[in-house]
Protein backbone atom coordinates (compact mmCIF):
# COMPACT_ATOMS: atom_id res chain seq x y z
CA UNK A 1 0.00 0.00 0.00
CA UNK A 2 1.63 3.50 -0.94
CA UNK A 3 0.78 6.70 1.05
CA UNK A 4 -1.94 7.80 -1.25
CA UNK A 5 -5.13 8.92 0.50
CA UNK A 6 -7.60 5.95 1.37
CA UNK A 7 -10.80 8.06 2.45
CA UNK A 8 -13.91 6.98 0.84
CA UNK A 9 -15.54 10.19 -0.15
CA UNK A 10 -18.05 10.19 2.42
CA UNK A 11 -18.30 13.43 4.62
CA UNK A 12 -19.99 14.04 8.13
CA UNK A 13 -22.94 16.25 8.09
CA UNK A 14 -22.21 20.28 9.62
CA UNK A 15 -21.64 20.36 13.16
CA UNK A 16 -24.74 21.26 15.09
CA UNK A 17 -28.49 20.38 13.97
CA UNK A 18 -27.65 18.63 10.86
CA UNK A 19 -24.99 16.18 12.30
CA UNK A 20 -27.46 15.29 15.18
CA UNK A 21 -30.41 14.87 12.52
CA UNK A 22 -28.12 12.19 10.80
CA UNK A 23 -27.14 10.39 14.05
CA UNK A 24 -30.96 9.91 15.08
CA UNK A 25 -31.46 8.76 11.39
CA UNK A 26 -28.65 6.19 11.89
CA UNK A 27 -30.06 4.98 14.90
CA UNK A 28 -33.77 4.55 13.27
CA UNK A 29 -31.94 2.42 10.39
CA UNK A 30 -30.21 0.33 12.92
CA UNK A 31 -33.81 -0.60 14.63
CA UNK A 32 -34.83 -1.51 11.26
CA UNK A 33 -31.73 -3.22 10.19
CA UNK A 34 -29.88 -4.60 13.38
CA UNK A 35 -30.97 -8.40 12.56
CA UNK A 36 -29.83 -7.81 9.00
CA UNK A 37 -26.49 -7.23 10.41
CA UNK A 38 -26.40 -9.87 13.02
CA UNK A 39 -27.23 -12.59 10.57
CA UNK A 40 -24.93 -11.86 7.57
CA UNK A 41 -22.35 -11.04 10.53
CA UNK A 42 -21.03 -8.29 9.29
CA UNK A 43 -21.74 -4.16 9.60
CA UNK A 44 -22.18 -3.10 5.95
CA UNK A 45 -20.20 0.04 4.12
CA UNK A 46 -23.72 1.65 3.34
CA UNK A 47 -24.18 1.78 7.32
CA UNK A 48 -20.52 2.74 7.68
CA UNK A 49 -21.83 6.05 5.51
CA UNK A 50 -24.37 7.11 7.71
CA UNK A 51 -22.04 6.68 10.87
CA UNK A 52 -19.39 8.83 8.88
CA UNK A 53 -22.36 11.26 8.04
CA UNK A 54 -22.74 11.25 11.70
CA UNK A 55 -19.37 12.65 12.29
CA UNK A 56 -18.19 9.16 13.97
CA UNK A 57 -15.60 8.32 11.83
CA UNK A 58 -13.90 12.25 11.85
CA UNK A 59 -14.21 12.23 15.88
CA UNK A 60 -10.33 10.86 16.44
CA UNK A 61 -8.74 12.52 13.38
CA UNK A 62 -6.59 15.56 14.12
CA UNK A 63 -8.02 19.06 13.79
CA UNK A 64 -4.49 19.71 11.87
CA UNK A 65 -5.53 17.82 9.18
CA UNK A 66 -9.51 18.78 8.76
CA UNK A 67 -11.14 16.55 11.67
CA UNK A 68 -12.92 17.19 14.60
CA UNK A 69 -11.70 15.63 17.56
CA UNK A 70 -14.28 14.98 20.22
CA UNK A 71 -13.65 14.95 24.35
CA UNK A 72 -13.24 10.86 24.75
CA UNK A 73 -16.46 11.11 27.00
CA UNK A 74 -18.71 12.82 24.52
CA UNK A 75 -17.91 10.11 21.87
CA UNK A 76 -18.34 7.16 24.24
CA UNK A 77 -21.71 8.32 25.43
CA UNK A 78 -22.40 8.31 21.23
CA UNK A 79 -21.31 4.77 21.46
CA UNK A 80 -22.95 3.76 24.65
CA UNK A 81 -26.56 5.00 22.66
CA UNK A 82 -25.50 3.16 19.68
CA UNK A 83 -24.90 -0.08 21.62
CA UNK A 84 -28.31 0.57 23.33
CA UNK A 85 -30.02 -0.46 20.01
CA UNK A 86 -27.33 -3.00 19.01
CA UNK A 87 -24.17 -3.78 20.49
CA UNK A 88 -22.18 -5.30 17.96
CA UNK A 89 -22.80 -2.18 15.59
CA UNK A 90 -21.78 0.18 18.58
CA UNK A 91 -18.38 -2.03 18.74
CA UNK A 92 -17.69 -1.28 15.54
CA UNK A 93 -18.80 2.41 15.49
CA UNK A 94 -16.38 2.12 18.58
CA UNK A 95 -13.29 2.14 16.56
CA UNK A 96 -13.76 5.62 15.15
CA UNK A 97 -11.78 6.45 18.02
CA UNK A 98 -8.41 4.02 16.62
CA UNK A 99 -7.32 7.45 14.10
CA UNK A 100 -5.38 8.58 17.62
CA UNK A 101 -3.37 5.74 17.26
CA UNK A 102 -2.71 7.28 13.28
CA UNK A 103 -0.67 10.18 15.40
CA UNK A 104 2.37 8.06 15.64
CA UNK A 105 3.05 7.98 12.05
CA UNK A 106 5.15 10.74 10.04
CA UNK A 107 3.38 13.68 9.77
CA UNK A 108 3.45 13.52 5.47
CA UNK A 109 2.00 9.80 5.98
CA UNK A 110 -0.92 11.76 8.05
CA UNK A 111 -1.53 14.49 5.65
CA UNK A 112 -1.69 12.14 2.94
CA UNK A 113 -4.29 9.47 4.64
CA UNK A 114 -6.66 12.55 5.28
CA UNK A 115 -5.79 14.08 1.70
CA UNK A 116 -9.47 13.73 0.42
CA UNK A 117 -11.27 13.96 4.02
CA UNK A 118 -10.78 13.44 7.66
CA UNK A 119 -14.01 10.89 7.69
CA UNK A 120 -11.66 7.34 7.78
CA UNK A 121 -12.86 4.40 8.84
CA UNK A 122 -10.08 2.24 9.96
CA UNK A 123 -10.28 -1.65 11.12
CA UNK A 124 -7.60 -3.92 13.39
CA UNK A 125 -6.82 -7.39 12.61
CA UNK A 126 -3.29 -6.78 15.12
CA UNK A 127 -3.13 -10.44 16.27
CA UNK A 128 -1.00 -12.54 16.52
CA UNK A 129 2.08 -10.65 15.93
CA UNK A 130 3.54 -11.70 12.94
CA UNK A 131 7.47 -11.39 12.41
CA UNK A 132 7.95 -9.24 8.97
CA UNK A 133 10.80 -9.68 6.97
CA UNK A 134 12.78 -6.42 6.86
CA UNK A 135 13.51 -5.13 3.43
CA UNK A 136 14.83 -1.70 1.75
CA UNK A 137 11.92 0.60 2.40
CA UNK A 138 9.87 -1.25 4.37
CA UNK A 139 8.26 -4.65 5.40
CA UNK A 140 7.48 -7.54 3.60
CA UNK A 141 4.49 -9.28 5.31
CA UNK A 142 2.82 -12.42 5.51
CA UNK A 143 0.75 -14.75 7.55
CA UNK A 144 -3.11 -14.55 9.60
CA UNK A 145 -4.24 -11.88 11.72
CA UNK A 146 -7.01 -12.02 14.05
CA UNK A 147 -10.46 -10.23 14.99
CA UNK A 148 -10.49 -7.67 12.25
CA UNK A 149 -13.83 -5.81 13.66
CA UNK A 150 -15.63 -4.11 11.11
CA UNK A 151 -13.21 -5.12 8.13
CA UNK A 152 -15.86 -5.76 5.49
CA UNK A 153 -16.94 -1.87 6.00
CA UNK A 154 -13.21 -0.54 6.52
CA UNK A 155 -11.03 2.07 4.41
CA UNK A 156 -8.12 1.10 5.73
CA UNK A 157 -6.73 -2.08 7.71
CA UNK A 158 -4.06 -2.56 9.95
CA UNK A 159 -1.80 -5.81 10.68
CA UNK A 160 0.22 -6.66 13.75
CA UNK A 161 3.93 -7.17 13.25
CA UNK A 162 6.57 -8.09 16.16
CA UNK A 163 9.13 -4.90 16.94
CA UNK A 164 12.32 -4.99 17.65
CA UNK A 165 15.30 -3.42 19.16
CA UNK A 166 14.16 0.34 17.19
CA UNK A 167 10.65 0.05 18.83
CA UNK A 168 11.93 -0.90 22.46
CA UNK A 169 10.12 -4.41 21.71
CA UNK A 170 6.65 -2.63 21.21
CA UNK A 171 4.92 -4.35 18.41
CA UNK A 172 4.17 -2.23 15.18
CA UNK A 173 0.85 -2.05 12.87
CA UNK A 174 1.47 -1.99 9.32
CA UNK A 175 -1.38 -0.18 7.39
CA UNK A 176 -2.62 -1.70 4.09
CA UNK A 177 -5.33 -1.36 1.33
CA UNK A 178 -8.64 -3.83 1.92
CA UNK A 179 -7.81 -4.77 -1.73
CA UNK A 180 -4.43 -5.94 -1.11
CA UNK A 181 -5.70 -8.76 1.33
CA UNK A 182 -7.59 -11.42 1.94
CA UNK A 183 -10.74 -11.55 4.44
CA UNK A 184 -11.16 -14.98 5.97
CA UNK A 185 -14.59 -15.38 6.50
CA UNK A 186 -14.37 -17.25 9.81
CA UNK A 187 -16.54 -15.38 12.41
CA UNK A 188 -18.44 -18.32 13.54
CA UNK A 189 -19.04 -16.57 17.44
CA UNK A 190 -22.18 -16.78 19.60
CA UNK A 191 -22.28 -13.03 20.49
CA UNK A 192 -21.22 -9.83 18.70
CA UNK A 193 -21.72 -11.72 15.18
CA UNK A 194 -22.35 -8.52 13.42
CA UNK A 195 -19.20 -7.07 14.42
CA UNK A 196 -17.54 -9.32 11.61
CA UNK A 197 -14.53 -9.45 13.01
CA UNK A 198 -13.19 -12.42 10.86
CA UNK A 199 -9.56 -12.78 10.04
CA UNK A 200 -7.01 -11.06 6.98
CA UNK A 201 -4.27 -12.91 5.51
CA UNK A 202 -1.58 -11.55 3.33
CA UNK A 203 1.14 -13.41 1.47
CA UNK A 204 3.96 -11.16 0.63
CA UNK A 205 2.95 -8.20 1.16
CA UNK A 206 5.11 -5.30 1.00
CA UNK A 207 4.62 -2.56 3.32
CA UNK A 208 6.63 0.76 3.27
CA UNK A 209 8.30 1.96 6.39
CA UNK A 210 6.23 5.35 6.17
CA UNK A 211 2.80 3.24 6.64
CA UNK A 212 3.80 1.93 10.00
CA UNK A 213 3.79 2.83 13.59
CA UNK A 214 3.94 1.90 17.20
CA UNK A 215 0.96 0.95 18.14
CA UNK A 216 0.48 3.48 21.39
CA UNK A 217 3.50 4.82 20.39
CA UNK A 218 4.69 8.31 20.65
CA UNK A 219 2.22 10.95 18.61
CA UNK A 220 3.96 13.63 16.12
CA UNK A 221 0.55 15.56 16.46
CA UNK A 222 0.08 17.75 19.53
CA UNK A 223 -3.38 17.64 20.18
CA UNK A 224 -5.33 17.14 23.17
CA UNK A 225 -6.74 13.98 21.97
CA UNK A 226 -3.25 12.64 21.17
CA UNK A 227 -2.20 13.38 24.91
CA UNK A 228 -5.61 11.33 26.01
CA UNK A 229 -3.84 8.18 27.29
CA UNK A 230 -4.61 5.76 23.65
CA UNK A 231 -4.33 2.33 24.93
CA UNK A 232 -6.67 2.79 28.30
CA UNK A 233 -9.04 4.84 25.23
CA UNK A 234 -9.33 1.50 23.57
CA UNK A 235 -10.23 -0.08 26.19
CA UNK A 236 -12.91 2.11 27.43
CA UNK A 237 -14.33 2.21 23.65
CA UNK A 238 -14.99 -1.45 24.30
CA UNK A 239 -16.22 -1.27 28.05
CA UNK A 240 -18.75 1.27 26.41
CA UNK A 241 -20.64 -0.84 24.58
CA UNK A 242 -21.44 -2.92 27.93
CA UNK A 243 -23.26 0.03 29.54
CA UNK A 244 -25.09 0.33 26.43
CA UNK A 245 -26.04 -3.04 26.14
CA UNK A 246 -27.14 -2.91 29.91
CA UNK A 247 -29.34 0.12 29.07
CA UNK A 248 -31.22 -1.09 26.46
CA UNK A 249 -31.99 -4.81 28.43
CA UNK A 250 -32.67 -3.21 31.39
CA UNK A 251 -34.97 -0.34 29.27
CA UNK A 252 -36.90 -3.66 27.58
CA UNK A 253 -37.73 -5.05 31.64
CA UNK A 254 -38.76 -1.49 32.72
CA UNK A 255 -41.21 -1.23 29.38
CA UNK A 256 -42.26 -4.93 30.46
CA UNK A 257 -42.61 -4.44 33.78
CA UNK A 258 -44.85 -1.87 33.37
CA UNK A 259 -47.26 -3.52 31.19
CA UNK A 260 -50.74 -3.62 33.13
CA UNK A 261 -50.95 -7.72 33.19
CA UNK A 262 -48.28 -11.04 32.77
CA UNK A 263 -48.20 -12.75 29.27
CA UNK A 264 -50.49 -15.49 30.89
CA UNK A 265 -53.40 -12.99 32.51
CA UNK A 266 -51.87 -13.35 35.52
CA UNK A 267 -50.58 -10.22 37.97
CA UNK A 268 -48.43 -8.02 36.15
CA UNK A 269 -44.43 -8.69 36.03
CA UNK A 270 -44.25 -4.57 37.59
CA UNK A 271 -46.33 -5.18 40.79
CA UNK A 272 -43.87 -8.48 41.91
CA UNK A 273 -41.30 -7.79 45.10
CA UNK A 274 -38.64 -9.42 43.13
CA UNK A 275 -39.43 -7.79 39.69
CA UNK A 276 -39.01 -3.96 41.84
CA UNK A 277 -36.46 -4.57 43.94
CA UNK A 278 -34.51 -6.23 40.81
CA UNK A 279 -34.95 -3.03 38.26
CA UNK A 280 -34.11 -0.92 41.65
CA UNK A 281 -30.53 -2.90 42.00
CA UNK A 282 -29.66 -3.33 38.70
CA UNK A 283 -30.67 0.55 37.84
CA UNK A 284 -28.05 1.62 40.26
CA UNK A 285 -25.53 -0.58 39.81
CA UNK A 286 -25.57 0.74 36.21
CA UNK A 287 -25.59 4.30 36.60
CA UNK A 288 -23.00 3.93 39.48
CA UNK A 289 -20.97 2.55 36.80
CA UNK A 290 -21.72 5.13 34.75
CA UNK A 291 -20.67 7.85 36.92
CA UNK A 292 -17.31 6.37 37.57
CA UNK A 293 -16.46 5.95 33.70
CA UNK A 294 -17.59 8.90 32.72
CA UNK A 295 -16.00 11.09 35.74
CA UNK A 296 -12.88 9.68 35.49
CA UNK A 297 -12.72 10.09 32.09
CA UNK A 298 -13.73 13.69 32.06
CA UNK A 299 -10.93 14.20 35.11
CA UNK A 300 -8.02 12.85 32.63
CA UNK A 301 -9.53 14.80 29.59
CA UNK A 302 -9.26 18.12 31.61
CA UNK A 303 -5.58 17.02 32.01
CA UNK A 304 -5.63 16.79 28.20
CA UNK A 305 -6.22 19.88 27.43
CA UNK A 306 -4.16 21.60 30.10
CA UNK A 307 -1.10 19.79 28.42
CA UNK A 308 -0.55 18.58 32.27
CA UNK A 309 1.45 15.34 33.00
CA UNK A 310 -0.79 12.27 32.95
CA UNK A 311 0.74 9.99 35.90
CA UNK A 312 0.08 5.67 35.76
CA UNK A 313 -2.20 6.34 38.32
CA UNK A 314 -4.26 8.19 36.45
CA UNK A 315 -3.92 5.33 33.64
CA UNK A 316 -5.03 2.59 35.90
CA UNK A 317 -7.92 4.83 36.93
CA UNK A 318 -8.84 4.82 33.27
CA UNK A 319 -8.59 1.34 33.01
CA UNK A 320 -10.15 0.11 36.32
CA UNK A 321 -13.37 2.31 34.79
CA UNK A 322 -13.39 0.48 31.60
CA UNK A 323 -12.61 -3.05 33.52
CA UNK A 324 -15.54 -1.83 36.25
CA UNK A 325 -17.87 -0.69 33.06
CA UNK A 326 -17.68 -3.66 30.74
CA UNK A 327 -18.18 -6.35 34.24
CA UNK A 328 -20.99 -4.54 35.72
CA UNK A 329 -22.80 -4.10 32.26
CA UNK A 330 -22.52 -7.35 31.77
CA UNK A 331 -24.32 -8.37 35.37
CA UNK A 332 -26.46 -5.67 34.66
CA UNK A 333 -27.96 -7.60 31.30
CA UNK A 334 -27.66 -11.46 32.70
CA UNK A 335 -30.27 -9.77 35.83
CA UNK A 336 -32.40 -7.92 33.23
CA UNK A 337 -32.70 -11.53 31.70
CA UNK A 338 -32.88 -13.45 35.26
CA UNK A 339 -35.95 -10.78 35.57
CA UNK A 340 -37.43 -11.71 31.61
CA UNK A 341 -38.33 -15.33 33.07
CA UNK A 342 -38.59 -18.57 30.49
CA UNK A 343 -39.67 -16.09 27.52
CA UNK A 344 -36.01 -14.71 27.17
CA UNK A 345 -35.04 -18.25 26.50
CA UNK A 346 -35.92 -17.60 23.07
CA UNK A 347 -34.04 -16.64 20.20
CA UNK A 348 -36.60 -14.42 18.76
CA UNK A 349 -36.69 -12.41 22.48
CA UNK A 350 -35.34 -8.98 22.49
CA UNK A 351 -33.20 -9.48 25.10
CA UNK A 352 -31.31 -12.01 23.57
CA UNK A 353 -29.48 -9.46 21.09
CA UNK A 354 -28.09 -7.79 24.77
CA UNK A 355 -27.27 -11.21 26.57
CA UNK A 356 -24.83 -12.58 23.99
CA UNK A 357 -23.24 -9.46 22.76
CA UNK A 358 -23.14 -8.28 26.70
CA UNK A 359 -21.02 -11.15 27.72
CA UNK A 360 -18.22 -10.46 25.09
CA UNK A 361 -16.56 -7.09 25.56
CA UNK A 362 -15.50 -8.40 29.75
CA UNK A 363 -13.83 -11.35 27.30
CA UNK A 364 -11.74 -9.18 25.70
CA UNK A 365 -8.08 -9.47 26.66
CA UNK A 366 -7.68 -5.58 27.41
CA UNK A 367 -11.36 -6.14 29.98
CA UNK A 368 -10.82 -9.26 31.51
CA UNK A 369 -11.22 -10.11 35.16
CA UNK A 370 -7.00 -9.98 35.79
CA UNK A 371 -6.81 -6.47 34.82
CA UNK A 372 -8.50 -5.73 38.15
CA UNK A 373 -5.60 -6.75 39.94
CA UNK A 374 -3.13 -5.11 37.27
CA UNK A 375 -4.51 -1.74 38.53
CA UNK A 376 -5.18 -2.50 41.65
CA UNK A 377 -1.42 -3.25 41.85
CA UNK A 378 -0.67 0.34 40.44
CA UNK A 379 -2.92 2.27 42.60
CA UNK A 380 -1.14 0.06 45.10
CA UNK A 381 2.58 1.43 43.81
CA UNK A 382 3.65 -2.02 42.67
CA UNK A 383 4.09 -3.60 39.56
CA UNK A 384 1.22 -3.98 36.90
CA UNK A 385 2.38 -7.48 36.45
CA UNK A 386 0.84 -7.23 32.69
CA UNK A 387 3.02 -5.58 29.55
CA UNK A 388 2.14 -2.49 28.48
CA UNK A 389 -0.14 -1.94 31.12
CA UNK A 390 -2.31 0.51 31.77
Amino acid sequence: MTTESVTQKVSAEPAGPARDAAFDHALEVLRARRDEFNEQRFVPKDYIELLKRAGIYRASTPAAFGGEPVPPADFMRLIERISAVDPATGWVSSFGSALVYFAALPVETQEKIYAEGPDVAYAGGLFPMQKAEKVDGGFVCSGVWQFASGCRGADILGIGLVGGPDTGGKPLTALVHPDDVEIVDNWSVAGMKATGSHSIRAERLFVPDEMTFVRGGAPQVDEPLTRYPSLAYAAQVLAVVALGAARGALDHVIEVGAAKSSITGGEAKGNRPAYKSGVAKAEAELRSARAFFYETSEQVWRKAVADEPISDTDRAMLRLCATHAAHVGRAVVLQAFDLAGTGAIYETHPLQRYVQDALVPAQHAMLQTHTYEAAGALILGLDAGIPSFP
